[in-house]
């Protein structure tokens, strides 16, 4: 397929079997609602190749409408001239696209707006359309920014992954960042192909998706059967590869044990409407002492087995330190050796004058209470834990407030850099709570390597949806960027452990109450290259995909007529 003019004309009109020349003109052409409908469509068809479904050709049906909308951005009318107008149209197309695609990836935001619904059912339009539709913005950027260097021919696959890999890649930092359900995720849950994170990354994985989903969009092309069917080649080749060097990583065997290390996650799945009332206090915390001392086997002796107990986010709608008599029953309910490591909210002692403040933690209970370190949550979730700070005045007096109710929200953690966190017996720790497990390259220290990631959250939010399955699949791409082993506790699922390799030896499933024992597979002896350099070869990548494309635009003869898109 080749660009439109502006009177709707093919300027060339290539002899491709299959169809696929009058479907890509018709796509081409349409204009209007229409065209930005079918952006939306097209985008939402995208949100299947993501976990929990895992339909990787939905790539090239999400895709490949997008080249041949932006083949016919040209045909949009503009006062700002050609190449404005163009950029504009192919801006509005890319809105429309990552409107559907989020808005059918993150409808199960809107279970979070249930759980309190006398207080935030108002609001769920804003979780479920809103936030879509903000996050689109940086869709239509990378649109706007490929069609700039839009070319007929191959060229523009190039474009596109230009545009789309440096559009996620600000959505995942700009305003504190929300990379979920980044396009590479569609490489990074199956094993074999998940292996090439820890080279390249998740923003890595994201350029080689689109290049390989975009890729059958070419077949429509006139000209020679190399220029058609070379970029669907070279993504089938892309792809094999990464399977098969993805397979030979991947070792026969199981991970090396860290000796004398036995853990227990327990998983308690209380209801997200019952876990922070007060009046559930003494029930919630005999829940979770029954189940930690639970005999899973005849063999087993409960705790007497267990050398590091975890529990996951929140686990108290108390602040446990300012409990003596829970501390006391923890403390007495732990055999000698056994730890608990667990996810609290707790509380600074305020100086004269100021509010108190309120912190999301991980803590360690020993028989005497309180012991070690601690380490406070550093990435807060905007409108979840707190109000963003320049409108936090003007929201409040609109009545509005974060969901987890806590007088005047959580405060982060003061550190710059997520500190390794030193549990007795375990090795180094890389802690995170929640959804810091989703940010590539900002789960671990890089200045000491640590020996395991561990995170804890509470997805009760979200109820049986994708949005839980989707949170672990994340989670569990980041123990292959970095070669560390993760050990992630969940309320209500999806707790695991899994080796450094992503192959996860246990899990308790989305709903399912119960406990589960493993050992800590060892990391690997070496870090990553991802664990060395980052986004380094992302951006390799990326400026590559640019230079292409630049280069395909340059190169291209001969010079459209007038009236053409350039």
């Amino acid at each position: 397929m080749h660009d439109i003019d502006s009177n709707g004309a093919a300027l060339a009109a290539p002899a491709v079997p299959f169809g696929l020349v009058p479907l890509a003109h018709r796509i081409a052409l349409t204009a209007g609602w229409s065209r930005l409908a079918l952006a939306w469509l097209a985008g939402a068809c995208g949100a299947l190749a993501m976990p929990p479904f895992g339909f990787l050709p939905a790539l090239c049906i999400a895709l490949v409408p997008a080249v041949w909308l932006l083949d016919g951005a040209a045909t949009a009318s503009s006062r700002l001239g050609r190449r404005a107008g163009t950029a504009v149209a192919a801006g509005l197309i890319g809105w429309a696209w990552g409107f559907g695609y989020l808005t059918a990836g993150l409808w199960w935001l809107g279970a979070a707006f249930l759980v309190e619904a006398d207080q935030f059912a108002y609001l769920m339009p804003l979780g479920v359309l809103g936030l879509p539709a903000v996050l689109g913005l940086f869709y239509g950027a990378g649109f706007a920014a490929a069609r700039l260097l839009w070319s007929p021919g191959p060229g523009r696959i190039a474009a596109l992954a230009f545009g789309l890999g440096g559009a996620e890649w600000l959505r995942g930092h700009l305003f504190t960042g929300f990379p979920w359900n980044t396009l590479g995720m569609a490489l990074g849950q199956n094993l074999w192909l998940m292996q090439a994170a820890s080279v390249i990354g998740l923003y890595g994985l994201t350029v080689l998706a689109v290049l390989c989903g975009a890729a059958p969009a070419t077949l429509a092309d006139g000209g020679g059967s190399a220029r058609r069917l070379g970029p669907l080649a070279g993504a089938l080749l892309v792809l094999a590869g990464l399977a098969v060097g993805g397979a030979l990583r991947v070792p026969a065997g199981p991970m090396p044990e860290v000796p004398g290390v036995r853990l227990r996650l327990v998983q308690a799945n209380i209801p997200q409407d019952a876990r922070f009332n007060p009046r559930n206090r003494e029930g919630i915390l005999e829940r979770y002492l029954g189940l930690s001392d639970s005999a899973t086997a005849p063999d087993r002796q409960g705790l007497r087995d267990v050398t590091h107990l975890i529990w996951p986010e929140s686990s108290f709608p108390f602040l446990i330190q300012r409990d003596p008599q829970a501390l006391r029953r923890i403390g007495s309910a732990l055999p000698p050796g056994t730890l608990l490591v667990t996810g609290a909210a707790r509380a600074d002692e305020p100086l004269p004058g100021e509010r108190l403040h309120f912190y999301n933690s991980i803590l360690m209970i020993g028989q005497d209470g309180l012991v070690g370190g601690r380490y406070d949550k550093l990435h807060l979730v905007p409108f979840g834990e707190y109000l963003p700070g320049p409108v936090d005045s003007l929201l409040r007096a609109l009545g509005l407030k974060q969901f987890v109710a806590v007088p005047g929200g959580f405060t982060a953690g003061e550190a710059h850099e997520r500190p390794p966190l030193a549990v007795p017996g375990l090795p180094p720790v890389a802690p995170s709570i929640c959804y810091e497990a989703i940010f590539p390259g900002a789960v671990a220290s890089h200045r000491e390597r640590p020996g395991l990631l561990l995170n804890v959250t509470n997805d009760g939010w979200f109820g049986d949806t994708p949005g839980p399955r989707q949170h672990f699949a994340q989670a569990r791409l980041r123990a292959v960027e970095e070669g560390i082993p993760l050990v992630r506790a969940a309320n209500t699922g999806i707790s695991a452990v899994v080796d450094p390799y992503g192959r996860v030896t246990g899990m308790l499933s989305v709903g399912a109450e119960g406990v589960l024992d493993r050992n800590l597979p060892k990391n690997l002896r070496e870090s990553t290259a991802y664990g060395r350099f980052g986004d380094v070869f992302f951006i390799i990548m990326l400026l590559g995909c640019g230079f292409i494309a630049l280069a395909a635009r340059t190169r291209r003869a001969p010079v459209p007529p007038r009236g053409a898109s350039m």
